[in-house]
């Protein structure tokens, strides 16, 4: 079935398909320091130990996996026809799994879900087929949606029959680049900002633009050579025009082919600009005791990509799916209310936390589910669960490292004590333990939906893997999404969603005293960099400095332990006994 064909299946098929598709030194100093046998139990703790194995043994990346590999066929944005199935198609998953649309459901529904809808300031844009051929060649020197990437968004479509133009190589599209070339009715080739040159080109008169990109180095664009990275021009209704990117590997046959002698190519596109709303689907697990009090999910649907983040959407899916199951057996209760959402990155998440202030006021905690499902063997990357800032933002050393996404270095100021970070990574250790997963972590840098909540002051993490080195390509493609991975992130994710969302008091105590572990860990861990730092000339002051803020850090974690608890308990023994084995982890020893 050709692409623009399939972008208009109704929601259901795309279900349908999605049930039936196929299952496809200073450093080991530290280490030591890491390594001792209470920051990391072979079991969970007896009060996680229920819903941690009943998810673990619920869960499937087999069934996440289908659903990405459906989701990521389609070139996905706000409002266009491959957005809005993958979440039609969502929603028909969640109605499988027992799910009833809101505005139907009695008052007792625990499992509900809507869809809402927003008019968008901008008409949405679906690409539908794009092709270039160099005049005389028999094969296609690119085509859609082999190449997913290379229209540019906002681009229009040529006649049905394409057009047939010279190209002209205007190098680095510079003024005195269009200055000395005829581009008037000739396809134009260029290396550098495509808004600007695809600008001056229109002005100029060319018939379109062929565009090749300088991707970063994390691309390795000298080995993925047909890679193409995602972007757009802005729509001009007076001028419209097309511009089409081309992978190194076209530029290069393109530059050669023009080093012979004059070349002519094809070019067809074909595109579809539609008034059409912007939409977000929430579905809920209504809590038994405390409804308003939410633990929120979110997950990104725009996004071309595969892992980026077709992954994020599958797996929360799945994670639905389970959350249901789980309770119509009884092996889950949640008394808070958990939340899923997906829609369009940052912003679905902002308005859910903005819109509603009553509702702002009950959410406790956050998650953001993106590019979840990586095989590292292939992309390179690592899982990692960027923490919210916590004082490895400012003293970045160790094992905490940014990812070559990018972070800087935060102030003090930005440091935000809490034990929400301790306690999402030792739900991703304790699925580890039981399958060998590599669960790494980095300081916070954001650009994702745990940056809303955290905006709002309300704790929140993001699960991810970087570094990737198809991220935003079109070689982010299925084959680089592992089930395995798609399976333990969505497992440490639910897991974590549903013990908080219990809050008895033996979760409480548990969460307590792994904290207190960390912590003891991690203060352990600061004081062998430290010593390291000092035997180097570093300053002795600033190392008690920075254990001194590590310690504060985690007495301020230990005092928001009580929030994990439904309703009133008496907890300060605990928690005084809790603090002060962290005073005594934190003397310096130098």
């Amino acid at each position: 079935m050709s692409p623009s064909r399939r972008l208009l299946w109704p929601a259901f098929a795309g279900a349908l398909l999605v049930l039936s598709l196929p299952a496809i030194s200073l450093s080991a100093a530290v280490a030591t320091a890491q390594s001792k046998p209470a920051a990391k139990p072979a079991t969970p703790s007896p009060a996680m130990a229920p819903i941690t194995r009943a998810v673990s043994g619920a869960i499937s990346g087999d069934r996440a996996y289908r659903t990405v590999d459906y989701v990521q066929r389609y070139f996905r944005l706000p409002g266009n026809r491959g957005f809005d199935l993958a979440i039609d198609t969502v929603a028909s998953l969640l109605r499988v799994a027992g799910y009833v649309e809101e505005t139907s459901a009695p008052v007792t529904a625990r499992f509900v879900y809507r869809i809402e809808s927003r008019p968008m300031r901008d008409v949405a844009w679906t690409p539908e087929g794009a092709s270039i051929t160099i005049v005389g060649q028999s094969t296609a020197l690119q085509s859609w949606p082999a190449n997913l990437n290379m229209i540019a968004i906002n681009s229009t479509s040529t006649a049905p029959e394409g057009v047939t133009a010279a190209v002209v190589d205007v190098g680095a599209g510079a003024d005195a680049d269009f200055a000395a070339a005829d581009v008037k009715g000739k396809i134009v080739l260029a290396e550098g900002n495509a808004r600007s040159i695809f600008l001056k080109a229109m002005q100029q008169g060319a018939a379109g633009v062929l565009a090749a990109q300088k991707l970063p180095e994390y691309n390795q664009q000298s080995k993925n050579v047909t890679s193409i990275q995602f972007s757009g021009i802005a729509r001009d209704t007076l001028m419209p025009g097309w511009l089409l990117f081309v992978s190194r590997s076209s530029r290069d046959a393109l530059k050669s082919a023009l080093a012979r002698g004059p070349v002519k190519v094809q070019v067809t596109v074909r595109t579809l600009f539609e008034r059409r709303p912007e939409r977000t689907l929430v579905a809920e697990i209504r809590g038994a005791s405390k409804p308003t009090e939410r633990f929120v999910y979110s997950a990104h649907v725009q996004e071309p990509g595969a892992n980026d983040n077709a992954t994020g959407v599958g797996t929360l899916a799945e994670m639905a799916r389970v959350a249901a199951l789980m309770v119509k057996a009884g092996t889950a209760n949640p008394q808070r209310t958990v939340t899923f959402l997906w829609g369009d990155e940052i912003r679905s998440t902002d308005r859910f936390i903005k819109e509603d202030s009553t509702r702002r006021a009950g959410v406790k905690w956050g998650m953001s589910l993106d590019m979840v499902g990586e095989n590292t063997t292939k992309t390179g990357g690592t899982f990692l669960i960027e923490k919210m800032p916590d004082p490895s933002a400012v003293w970045v050393r160790g094992e905490d490292k940014h990812s070559e996404w990018g972070g800087r270095a935060l102030a003090e100021k930005d440091i935000r004590p809490h034990w929400f970070n301790d306690f999402v990574r030792q739900r991703c250790l304790d699925r580890a333990a039981q399958t060998g997963w590599v669960v790494k972590a980095n300081p916070f840098e954001g650009g994702s939906d745990h940056t809303p909540f955290l905006n709002a002051q309300i704790p929140a993490v993001l699960l991810w893997h970087f570094t990737d080195q198809h991220y935003h390509t079109d070689l982010d493609r299925i084959d680089m999404v592992s089930a395995t991975s798609l399976g333990n992130v969505g497992s440490c994710a639910l897991t974590t969603g549903l013990l908080l969302a219990d809050g008895s008091r033996a979760v409480v105590l548990a969460a307590l005293e792994e904290l207190t572990r960390a912590a003891e860990k991690e203060l352990a861990t600061q004081k062998v960099l430290g010593r390291d730092t000092l035997s180097r000339g570093g300053n002795a002051e600033t190392e008690r400095h920075i254990i001194d803020v590590w310690r504060d850090y985690y007495l301020g974690a230990i005092d928001r332990i009580p929030e994990i608890a439904v309703g009133p308990m008496d907890l300060g023994a605990a928690m005084n006994a809790a603090k002060e084995r962290v005073r005594k982890s934190a003397v310096y020893g130098f």
